[in-house]
């Protein structure tokens, strides 16, 4: 199960896009979200562990029943209701503004690899 790997993904790309400083607007926003991870990581990682190991049952393999999936797939309410401030803006918007950040954090990620 790879929900605990996730929750440390978003938790290590909001502290990078924090420390970003060519945007403040987006510093300040992930500069919550990352304090916001790192003071519920011990109450996300716990209730996403409680959901390892059991049967789910989605509706369906072809075509599961979204709200059951969507239930499966994001087991940790805490988790959920920190990245759901994420979207309380323009989803375009902010996507626009993000996407060279994310390509500069993963072209450093890609030289520091070799």
């Amino acid at each position: 199960d790879t929900r605990g790997s996730h929750f440390y993904l978003a938790l290590y790309w909001a502290q990078c896009l924090a420390e970003r400083t060519e945007d403040a607007g987006l510093q300040a926003r992930f500069s919550k979200i990352a304090a916001a991870f790192a003071a519920a990581e011990e109450k996300i990682v716990t209730e996403l562990a409680q959901a390892q190991g059991q049967p789910v049952d989605i509706g369906g393999y072809y075509h599961p029943d979204q709200e059951k999936l969507v239930r499966a797939m994001r087991p940790s309410p805490t988790f959920n209701a920190i990245i759901d401030t994420m979207y309380s803006g323009s989803a375009e918007a902010d996507s626009k503004r993000l996407l060279p950040h994310v390509v500069r954090l993963l072209n450093a990620l890609a030289e520091s690899k070799m």
